[in-house]
């Protein structure tokens, strides 16, 4: 387990495009893979699990940055868009 070294910073950002979008990519999936352990036993599978192999204590940030490092996600566009002007006119 390497942590926020490896992958490295560079790789990740080649795939997110920018600093603002890896973090809110990353956050959003290490949010997804935390709800997903945490309904483990409830018997719910709302969400989907890890991608990638996981290790003992691993963090769920690590785990989707190395999903992100892997290409095993896809980016959708995060940030809002502005509503046209006069699009009901």
């Amino acid at each position: 387990m390497d942590g926020i070294t490896n992958p490295p910073i560079d790789q990740l950002l080649d795939a997110a495009g920018s600093k603002y979008s890896l973090v809110l990519y990353a956050a959003k999936r290490a949010r997804q893979i935390n709800a997903y352990y945490s309904q483990l036993g409830e018997g719910l599978l709302e969400y989907v699990g890890p991608l990638v192999e996981t290790y003992v204590h691993e963090k769920p940030l690590s785990i989707a940055l190395r999903e992100i490092n892997e290409g095993l996600l896809t980016i959708e566009n995060l940030e809002p868009v502005a509503p046209e002007a006069n699009a009901g006119e």
